[in-house]
């Protein structure tokens, strides 16, 4: 197993622990966030079934899909967060909303474009990897042969 492909796998086991944490802690968050503790129990979900898929279905996909898909993620995470911090920080209400949404959501949709890529993404496993004469074509050209030189000199 590549280390990207661990790497891959550990970040969905690591949505899949947090889910479970939001999921148990849901009470507590709620109190710490601002919000509902319903909506900490539907991002725990969202976690727990956006981490199992990304689990799943990282094996079978290209790794650049997975990379970009994991990357987009992280940062809609990063700018999300420091979008609530600097609400709390200026005295808004909404920071824990914004944070927690953000884990409902994108989850999901990173899931859905998981499972979505598998109908444009996935390659047919190679069954030969030595060419056969059948596989090997001369270039294709578009020059035809001269035609003979019919002229008398």
């Amino acid at each position: 197993m590549s280390r990207m492909l661990a790497g891959a796998i550990a970040d969905g086991a690591f949505k899949v622990v947090l889910g479970a944490a939001f999921a148990v802690g849901s009470a507590w968050l709620a109190d710490l966030f601002g919000v509902e503790a319903w909506l900490v129990l539907i991002a725990g979900a969202a976690l727990l079934i956006g981490g199992g898929i990304e689990v799943v279905y990282v094996r079978r996909r290209p790794m650049a899909t997975c990379l970009r898909l994991m990357i987009g993620y992280d940062i809609g995470w990063a700018v999300a967060s420091a979008v609530a911090v600097v609400v709390a920080w200026q005295g808004g209400t909404a920071g824990g909303e914004i944070g927690v949404a953000y884990l409902v959501v994108a989850p999901l949709a990173l899931a859905a474009l998981l499972v979505g890529a598998a109908a444009t993404d996935v390659r047919p496993p190679a069954t030969d990897v030595h060419p056969t004469t059948t596989d090997v074509r001369p270039p294709a050209t578009d020059v035809r042969p001269a035609a003979p030189d019919t002229s008398a000199a």
